[in-house]
């Protein structure tokens, strides 16, 4: 997934974070050490939904899957206007509760051509049947 520079305005304007970093070009150009705007690290957390979509199938009969939580999280290096980031996603349990699981997953999004990862975490789930 691509994270283009209208992508990351919208976040801005959605949570009220326009921190120049994030929206002004000109400036991140000649202030910031990464020479370019730069993801908000929220908005890389708020993929995680997506990317697991596209990584991950669950199969089965179920009402509905919940963010619970999220466990550990840390923004190791940041995703720069027009990265293309994947997430991958291993499964380390599933508990069963009344009428659902939990599910927990560790969580990287990695970014292309990059050693660091941009997000770590690990992210509970709870799927309702």
């Amino acid at each position: 997934m691509q994270i283009a520079q209208d992508r990351i305005d919208l976040f801005a304007d959605a949570t009220g974070d326009h921190q120049w970093i994030h929206i002004d070009a000109e400036r991140a150009r000649t202030e910031s050490p990464y020479q370019t705007t730069i993801a908000h690290g929220f908005l890389t957390l708020s993929l995680l939904s997506e990317l697991s979509r596209q990584a991950v199938e669950i199969e089965g009969d179920f009402k509905m899957r919940i963010n619970y939580g999220i466990n550990r999280l840390r923004f190791p290096a940041p995703v720069r206007s027009g990265d293309r980031v994947r997430g991958r996603f291993t499964l380390a349990s599933v508990e069963d509760l009344e009428g659902a699981v939990q599910v927990v997953w560790q969580c990287l999004v990695e970014i292309e051509g990059m050693s660091k990862p941009a997000l770590a975490a690990e992210w509970l789930t709870r799927i309702y049947f």
